[in-house]
């Protein structure tokens, strides 16, 4: 089944990151398409803080992936691959032990890792 979630200003972030999380369904891993300065980070970072993140929140543009605890202890990886230029790349720095455990990974720029993400999100 297809969501859209419209947001319309930065007020409706939250309100958004709820809906978000209350039709995730179960599942842990997201990957998020868009131009860059789209506001892909940006609605990450409600996403983390409605899930109890309270960590400071940034985009790991350069050091690849952050990681963050919730509040109930459950971690969050954020990931952005506009930088990664193959998927070897990827597969050198393990980014396949992140997907095969319980952990929630929010992915920018998956775009370079098509073939994987269509077979396992």
């Amino acid at each position: 089944m297809e969501h859209k979630i419209t947001i319309a200003s930065t007020e409706e972030l939250a309100k958004a990151a709820k809906e978000f999380i209350a039709i995730i369904n179960g599942k842990r891993s997201f990957a998020f398409n868009g131009q860059m300065g789209a506001g892909k980070t940006t609605f990450i970072k409600a996403i983390c803080e409605q899930l109890g993140v309270e960590d400071t929140i940034s985009s790991p543009t350069f050091s690849i992936v952050n990681e963050y605890l919730t509040t109930k202890g459950d971690k969050v990886f954020h990931f952005d691959f506009y930088r990664i230029k193959s998927e070897q790349e990827a597969y050198d720095m393990g980014y396949e032990d992140y997907f095969t455990q319980r952990l929630i990974v929010l992915l920018n720029g998956p775009k370079r890792l098509r073939h994987y993400f269509l077979q396992t999100l």
